[in-house]
């Protein structure tokens, strides 16, 4: 969809929405969202059509998502707050404060009208939630936004004043906050401030109202003093500051003179007000003045009743008594011990007949103790018209009417509190009717009333319960989670809380946290309906783990399950639900395997000793407590029809169960008899229910029955009570196929998938049909079958036709068995069901051969042991297996005994089976084999060979047999042998395969060329085949000296199979070896070669082309071969490989940093790896060159003698070990010539020298060792000998870098008395020599920059060494290294100065600033040549050192 049609399809929503059309308009938005799923508009329109709608959590959820999309918009918070304003949900009136704070600030630079109207809107909620600091805030913010418009001095003064007003009612609460009251203090001293004039009516009530203020906060006391006196200077003849002033000295006790002096002055300006005469009387009683004390108390109490609470320290005795007169009576009344006690209360109403709370504790009297309902209601009744604010009287009233049935005056009374309550007040009220809707159905209205109740009072737990229930009867399950949480939050104790949760969450099917919440209940008590939910919820995660074959755990869950509700049985035996609970879980272990179906049942249940421990049943054991659990449930509740269907099903499971007597009570047949009997009762009881009728038909059809009119027509009679229902058709079109009704069968099993298409019955029913028929879908359909769930038949039917399909060699290249087997992945689906299927049935041996067949084609060798295995234990048990089918169970395990080592154990094996098959006796063959035993297995292949049938066996067999006679020796026998499979009529690329391996290993160019094309005119190849064959082309092209083409096959290969990861990996090993020049262009394709092999080998790859490519640390500090062989090594410590990897890049930066004369950095030690799991004679080789590195790098450091050490020490352990005699003789050699100062060496030592390098035939490095030691010594004829000893080894090992290093190092040693000046031409010839043979071998620069300088140095001035310098010099930075290229860049500014041609000079001088460099005299003698040519000779031999390795 593009963006026009997006907006196209956004115009038609808000038409839609715009005529009323809202389903309309949701498909237009959803048709956005599927390609544009973060579109703001959509969701926004989304919410408003499903808020019209009446979805308000599909709306909710909608603004939701374009708020977090774009929560700047104001198009989503408009459309969020006027779904809260709509919707009477509390989860939405608790986020609607929220939603108009967002408003605000985004109204408040936008449009300031509506900014003020939303905070009007919060303010009104705050205000009726009691949350008075928010509300100071959100008022103040309005104030700060209406000083910032400057709006006129009398708007600010009302806003200030209703500030005032709003926050006054925080003064009632019990919790006051310090912080409101300051913003409220705040209100009152602006008001003031803009209130004129002054003094003014106006200003006067405002005051009057801020002392009030005051003297309701003790801590303000100050202030309050200073206000009234500021309130008496302006308006003297006001009595209302002096009130407060006497009133708070009585309240805090306080008689000074300035107190007695505010009493006077009260009461020269009101001689009525009560509170001077009770200040004055106060007065005189603390000064002993008893009569005058009397007189004024007496004559304050009259004149001011009303307001006598706030006389709290008066200690007058007549006072006294006849204030508190009443409260004495009631608070003797409250005893309710005795009918004496009802005096009080009378004697409290007659002293004041409207105290309202002397009738309340009538009330309370006739109640509890003379328990006359109808006097109570009255006295209730009486004090709740006295004092309308009297919540205990007016619920106690409530109640009463409620119980005597008299509805319509409970609810008059509730509704006339209600209609005068304000918001957040009489949660009484509110609680019962929300109650009372409860309880008449009404769960909306209930809803609704309760939550104002909880508005009132948001710590009462009991209301949060009942709310949960009024959620909870409408089906809102989340909300009534929700509210059931908070209820237990608030009361931990309440265990009803806490059980509703959990019952909720067992009908929302979260049985395991169900669990956790009824564990929670019963490990504090024995609640018997937590008990029963527990063993439910057991029962059900139980019933989900046999679905998935998972038996050991549903087992455990049965048992918990058996021993809580055995819990429940004992507190409650009376309850059929639970007797019938324990039958379900006792009934549910016939599905298990009867090997695990062991359960530890209580002793009462199992009908033992109830004083014994629990005993552990068999599954027959436990089918029978089941039985006798529904029996007693039955007797209990005898006309309930499911418990017959239950007891029915038992005895049928019993019946499905093996036994020993048909004559025994509990045979097949009775059981079976019973079994219909009980279902039979169930369709008697409810003929109606197509259950009854559909089990009735299964055992009807059941083997030891076999009445299949009958239990066709139940399954009839099933559908005709319930036309949808797929078990029944499934059935009947079982029966249809039982009876070879192929057509009927199919159109049952059509309607059965037709109504229920995850049903995985019906499916078995047609791949059976199709496998019946012939048909090709019969595998496909076994295959949906295990899709569905796991079945037993639907598993071990598609294992069947995988096992046989790939048991079928002749298709593999059919479209067909791509699809099936290798496009569905087939063999490891089939492997995981079977597993499942061999848990689940335990005595079926061709489950387990075809098991450990497919463990074997995923090459899970322990795993395909152990199956067959346990296929020859059941096949050994069952006396009815034959003698076939146990010697192919017993050729399978053979196999696999092979497969995973165990070669005495498989000979054994094979030895037991008869040796008439051909794969038994191969088999046999390659066992003695493995085990060493050649003999024996040259005998057995020549006995499989009489047997085999067809020309390719004996083809095989022949191949097999020249691998034999060629590892005995007789080369000539093998070559027959192979030349004679390839003479046959059906020959096999393995012999030709191994053929041309023959010849290559024994250097037979012309056999293995022949071989090789035999085997190439076979046509193409794939897979395996086609890396092998590149690898013997390549093989044959370096016998043949042809290294250059050998680069080029690998890279055709490679090129015609780019998804090949073995071919990459064949490239990454031949480039550094026969090609380092392009080791480079391997380095940077090492992204693909991660992707293509596995990271490990890829590594090590990289690092290898990085060491022939010379790639240190010197020229690049984050990719270079020392970083990718440490990733190596961590990946991959146990790989010796990487390990000697990682020495050889250790060892090229030790050297790099010698030749550069900066320090060693890093130190070099043995680090070998599981040597033990290679050949010993690599392993051997593999020691010594680690040594060598090891003591190469601390005579790099100068550390002489710890290299002396380490060598003196690996020798006395082995003292034959040649590798560690030749390092021992290099480092006293060194020491030597480092004590002597170089002088010139004794010909004792350099004979030893020689010595220790013979005894080391195969180690290049150790003759160039030698040959720079006698260069050093001057004897270079002894040198040039060393070099081509090396070369001469090289060649024989077929080492082709290691060739180039010799003839590289040959020609330097020769270029050395040249440049010197040595006359005669044997030197000159070496190096022409040398490097000719190089650029055979390989285009190398190093042997071009030789044969330039030899130019050079013969004829400095000519024109062919101009041509040949330039060669080097003007090339692509990239093509040669650069210290070739600063070399030849000298010599040729040196041959164009002789030829004092300034104008090639300044053209060559500008190409070396372009490429940076700085210096022009880049080396500075024949010394830093000869340094700089080993820098990158070392670069081309690198490899060679660890080359044996890989």
């Amino acid at each position: 969809m593009s963006s026009k049609e997006v907006k196209t399809a956004l115009k038609s929503a808000r038409e839609a929405i715009k005529n009323k059309e809202f389903k309309e308009a949701l498909k237009h938005c959803k048709a956005v969202l599927k390609l544009e799923k973060n579109n703001y508009n959509a969701w926004v329109f989304i919410g408003l059509a499903a808020s019209e709608l009446e979805q308000p959590d599909q709306s909710q959820m909608a603004y939701k998502k374009a708020v977090e999309l774009e929560p700047e918009q104001l198009l989503a918070w408009q459309g969020l707050s006027n779904l809260y304003e709509k919707t009477d949900q509390w989860d939405f009136q608790v986020e609607l404060p929220n939603v108009y704070q967002k408003l605000v600030e985004l109204y408040a630079s936008s449009d300031k009208n509506k900014c003020y109207e939303t905070i009007r809107k919060l303010s009104d909620i705050y205000q009726s939630d009691k949350e008075y600091l928010k509300l100071a805030k959100v008022w103040l913010q309005l104030l700060q936004l209406k000083e910032e418009e400057a709006v006129d001095k009398k708007e600010l003064l009302q806003l200030w004043q209703q500030m005032t007003k709003l926050l006054s009612d925080c003064l009632n609460e019990e919790e006051k906050d310090n912080e409101i009251q300051q913003h409220l203090i705040t209100a009152f001293e602006k008001t003031m401030v803009l209130m004129d004039p002054i003094p003014g009516e106006e200003h006067k009530i405002v005051s009057t109202d801020y002392v009030k203020c005051l003297s309701k906060l003790p801590q303000e006391e100050v202030k309050m003093k200073e206000a009234c006196e500021s309130m008496l200077s302006l308006y003297p003849n006001h009595s209302y500051p002096l009130e407060v002033l006497c009133s708070h000295y009585l309240k805090t006790g306080v008689q000074t003179e300035d107190a007695v002096s505010s009493f006077s002055r009260l009461l020269d300006l009101a001689p009525s007000s009560g509170l001077g005469h009770l200040g004055l009387g106060t007065k005189a009683l603390q000064e002993g003045r008893y009569k005058d004390a009397i007189k004024d108390l007496a004559q304050g109490w009259f004149l001011h009743q009303q307001r006598m609470d706030s006389v709290l320290n008066v200690n007058a005795p007549e006072y006294f008594i006849k204030r508190h007169i009443n409260h004495e009576y009631l608070n003797l009344h409250t005893i309710f011990k005795s009918p004496e006690s009802l005096i009080c209360p009378f004697q409290a109403a007659k002293l004041d007949p409207n105290l309202g709370c002397a009738f309340r504790y009538l009330g309370h009297y006739y109640r509890e103790v003379a328990n006359d309902r109808g006097r109570a209601r009255g006295c209730y009744k009486k004090a709740f018209e006295l004092d309308n604010d009297d919540a205990e009287s007016g619920a106690a009233s409530v109640d009463l009417c409620m119980e005597q049935d008299d509805m319509d005056t409970a609810l008059a009374i509730l509704q006339s509190v209600i209609e005068k309550a304000t918001p957040g007040s009489a949660k009484w009220a509110w609680m019962r009717r929300g109650l009372y809707h409860l309880k008449v159905g009404e769960h909306q209205q209930a809803t609704a009333d309760l939550q104002a109740a909880l508005r009132a009072d948001p710590e009462d737990w009991v209301c949060w319960e009942c709310l949960g229930e009024a959620y909870l009867n409408r089906r809102s399950f989340t909300a009534a989670l929700k509210a059931f949480g908070k209820a237990h939050q608030l009361q931990p104790s309440s265990i009803y809380s806490v059980y509703q949760a959990a019952a909720i969450k067992q009908t929302l099917g979260k049985f395991k946290e169900a669990v956790a919440e009824y564990l929670q209940i019963t490990a504090q008590q024995d609640y018997v309906p937590a008990l029963k939910g527990l063993g439910e919820c057991q029962l059900s995660l139980a019933k989900s783990l046999m679905e998935d074959c998972r038996d050991g755990g549903a087992i455990d869950l049965i048992q918990q399950a058996v021993q809580n509700l055995f819990r429940a049985v004992e507190l409650r035996p009376d309850l059929s639900c639970l007797w019938k609970l324990l039958g379900d879980a006792c009934t549910a272990v016939s599905n298990v395997s009867p090997n695990r179906a062991q359960v530890l049942m209580p002793a009462p249940l199992a009908g033992l000793d109830p004083n014994t421990k629990s005993h552990t049943l068999t599954q027959a054991q436990t089918l029978k407590v089941g039985e006798r659990c529904y029996a007693r449930a039955l007797k209990l509740m005898s006309e309930v029809p499911s418990l017959w269907y239950d007891l029915g099903l038992n005895y049928f499971r019993q019946a499905s169960l093996p036994c020993p007597t048909e004559g025994d009570q509990n045979s097949p047949s009775l059981l079976l008899e019973k079994a219909q009997q009980c279902l039979k009762k169930a369709i008697m009881m409810d003929s109606g229910n197509h259950s009854n009728w559909n089990a009735l038909g299964v055992i009807s059809m059941s083997e030891g029955l076999e009445n299949f009119a009958l239990a066709q027509h139940c399954f009839i009679k099933s559908i005709d009570v319930e036309p949808n229902n797929v078990v029944a058709w499934t059935n009947l079109g079982t029966l249809y196929l039982k009876k070879d009704n192929i057509e009927l069968a199919h159109n049952a099993f059509k309607i059965a998938q037709s109504l229920e298409p995850l049903y995985v019955n019906c499916w078995i029913g047609q791949a059976l049909i199709a496998e019946k028929v012939g048909s090709y879908d019969t595998m496909d359909l076994f295959r949906h079958t295990t899709e569905l769930s796991t079945h037993m038949e639907g598993v071990k039917g598609y294992a069947y036709w995988v096992c046989s399909t790939v048991l079928d060699k002749s298709n593999r290249d059919s479209e067909l068995y791509r699809y099936n087997i290798v496009q569905m992945n087939a063999i490891s689906a089939a492997q995981v069901a079977l597993s499942k299927y061999t848990e689940r049935i335990q005595s079926d041996p061709v489950a387990f051969i075809m098991l450990g067949y497919l463990n074997e084609h995923l090459q899970l060798k322990r795993q395909a042991l152990r199956a067959y295995q346990r296929c020859l234990a059941v096949e050994l048990l069952q006396s009815k297996s034959s003698t076939e089918e146990l010697a192919f169970a017993l050729g399978n395990y053979g196999r696999a005994l092979c497969t995973s080592g165990q070669l005495d154990e498989a000979v054994s094996v094979y030895n037991s089976t008869p040796l008439q098959e051909l794969s038994d006796l191969t088999g046999l063959a390659l066992a003695y084999c493995r085990a060493g035993l050649i003999a024996e297995s040259i005998n057995a292949y020549e006995r499989a060979l009489a047997v085999a049938s067809t020309e390719k066996d004996k083809a095989y067999i022949l191949t097999a047999l020249a691998l034999l006679q060629h590892r005995q020796g007789h080369v000539d026998s093998a070559k027959t042998l192979l030349f004679k499979c390839s003479m046959l009529k059906e020959p096999i690329s393995e012999s030709l395969l191994c053929l041309c391996a023959l010849g290559l290993v024994h250097s037979d160019a012309t056999l293995a060329s022949a071989a090789l094309t035999e085997l190439l005119k076979q046509g193409s190849a794939s897979g395996d085949v086609v890396e092998q064959r590149c690898l013997l082309t390549c093989a044959l092209l370096a016998l043949q000296g042809n290294y250059r083409a050998v680069q080029r096959e690998a890279s055709r290969a490679v090129h015609s199979n780019p998804g090949n990861p073995s071919l990459w990996a064949l490239l990454s090993r031949v480039v550094p070896q026969y090609y380092p020049r392009k080791a480079n262009v391997m380095f940077v394709n090492d992204t693909e070669l991660v992707f293509l092999v596995c990271l490990q080998r890829a590594l090590l790859y990289s690092g290898v082309n990085q060491l022939a490519n010379g790639r240190h640390s010197g020229e690049d500090k984050h990719r270079n071969a020392l970083r990718t062989m440490q990733r190596a090594v961590l990946l991959c410590p146990d790989d010796p490989g990487t390990w000697a990897g990682l020495m050889a890049a250790c060892h090229t930066e030790n050297t790099s940093c010698y030749l550069s004369g900066s320090c060693i950095l890093i130190p070099l030690c043995i680090s070998v790896r599981n040597v033990e799991e290679i050949e010993r004679p690599l392993a051997q080789s593999l020691e010594g060159w680690v040594l060598q590195q090891a003591v190469t790098g601390l005579m790099l450091g100068g550390q002489l003698e710890q290299a002396e050490a380490l060598c003196s020490q690996v020798l006395s352990v082995s003292p034959e070990h040649p590798a560690v005699l030749l390092s021992l003789r290099q480092v006293q050699c060194h020491r030597l010539l480092a004590s002597s100062g170089g002088t010139v060496l004794p010909d004792s030592v350099l004979e030893q020298l020689n010595n220790a390098v013979i005894m080391n035939p195969t180690n290049l490095g150790a003759w160039h060792w030698l040959a720079e030691v006698y260069r050093s010594q001057g004897l270079l004829v002894q040198a040039v000998m060393a070099y081509r000893q090396s070369l001469q080894l090289a060649s024989q090992l077929g080492m082709h870098s290691s060739q180039v290093a010799s003839l590289l190092r040959l020609a330097l040693l020769a270029l050395g008395p040249c440049m010197a000046g040595v006359p005669g031409k044997d030197w000159t010839d070496l190096i022409l020599e040398a490097t000719t043979e190089v650029l055979k071998l390989d285009s190398s620069p190093m042997a071009l920059l030789f044969q330039a300088l030899l130019q050079y140095v013969t004829k400095m001035a000519a024109r062919e060494t101009r041509r040949l310098l330039e060669r080097l010099v003007y090339v692509p930075s990239q093509e040669f290294p650069v210290t070739v290229v600063h070399v030849a860049s000298w010599y040729l500014l040196r041959h164009l100065h002789t030829k004092n041609d300034q104008e090639l000079m300044n053209v060559s001088t500008q190409l070396h600033r372009t490429r940076t460099v700085t210096r022009l005299n880049l080396l500075c003698g024949i010394n830093s040549d000869v340094y700089s040519f080993k820098m990158l000779i070392y670069a081309q031999f690198s490899y060679s050192c660890i080359g044996c390795l890989f």
